[in-house]
């Protein structure tokens, strides 16, 4: 498994690859090789068979501190004031969000210190999130005149309209406790409970079979974009595909036979 400086990979035993964002002094900020690492770690991730649940973790007092913003303004140096830049980061980091949702690994979020602005962004694109009580969360673009239009589409489909329209429009930080109350975090627990409460999630997800995992997480994010009778015609055909599936039958003979499944991942 490649490890660099800026983005350390781990596999362990139970197929759990933590990646850890590693640009301390940046506050692991979205630096163009920050996204361009962890867009092939997730590419590379879901290719591999050995890898079934991915954790998205981070070093330092910052979990993510979104894009890094001297690099962006180095942009407007060019002739068009930056456009062609601006408009090739931004479709470079929708693709690294992109590719969390389209990933057939569960990824989840290990959430330490501050998230902010791309950062938030990051945690509400993962599939599930554990922050430490310490945790905060913002989109606060609007401090410095730049809305924080691209968190919004990942931010907007896991909180209610009005409690993401308070971070968007004001700014403001979102303690912990408050972004588990709006669902933006699944859980939160003491700092030196995180990691040891992720990897419980992790484990737990990564004991299902990996075939029935990626067959509801795309399932997941499909539905949703749709119509409530397209929704139930979309998922009742993903349901036959899945019964026919080996592990289907094999996880239902297990539970009426009273024994563990053995699991094919197919």
């Amino acid at each position: 498994m490649q490890t660099s400086d800026i983005l350390l990979r781990d596999l362990d035993s139970d197929g759990i690859l933590r990646l850890t964002l590693n640009d301390v002094g940046r506050r692991n900020a979205l630096s163009e090789a920050m996204l361009a690492e962890l867009g092939a770690a997730l590419t590379e991730a879901g290719n591999d068979p050995a890898v079934r649940v991915v954790v998205l973790a981070a070093n330092g007092p910052a979990f993510c501190a979104g894009h890094d913003l001297k690099e962006m303004t180095a942009g407007r140096a060019d002739a068009d004031r930056g456009r062609v830049y601006f408009t090739s980061v931004m479709a470079l980091c929708s693709g690294v969000m992109q590719s969390i949702v389209t990933c057939p690994k569960p990824v989840i979020a290990e959430v330490t210190g501050i998230a902010t602005a791309a950062g938030c962004q990051l945690v509400a694109s993962c599939d599930l999130a554990i922050a430490a009580d310490t945790a905060r969360f913002s989109t606060p673009g609007v401090h410095i005149g730049l809305f924080c239009s691209t968190p919004m589409v990942a931010l907007s489909r896991n909180v209610a309209g009005k409690h993401a329209m308070e971070m968007l429009l004001t700014g403001d930080m979102t303690a912990a406790a408050r972004a588990a109350e709006i669902g933006l975090v699944n859980h939160v627990v003491a700092p030196e409970d995180l990691q040891a409460a992720t990897m419980a999630m992790a484990r737990k997800v990564a004991s299902k079979s990996s075939m029935t995992l990626a067959t509801g997480k795309r399932a997941f994010y499909a539905q949703r974009e749709m119509s409530l009778p397209d929704a139930y015609a979309y998922a009742s055909a993903v349901m036959v595909d899945n019964m026919l599936a080996r592990d289907a039958e094999e996880g239902i003979a297990a539970f009426i036979e009273k024994r563990s499944p053995q699991w094919q991942d197919a």
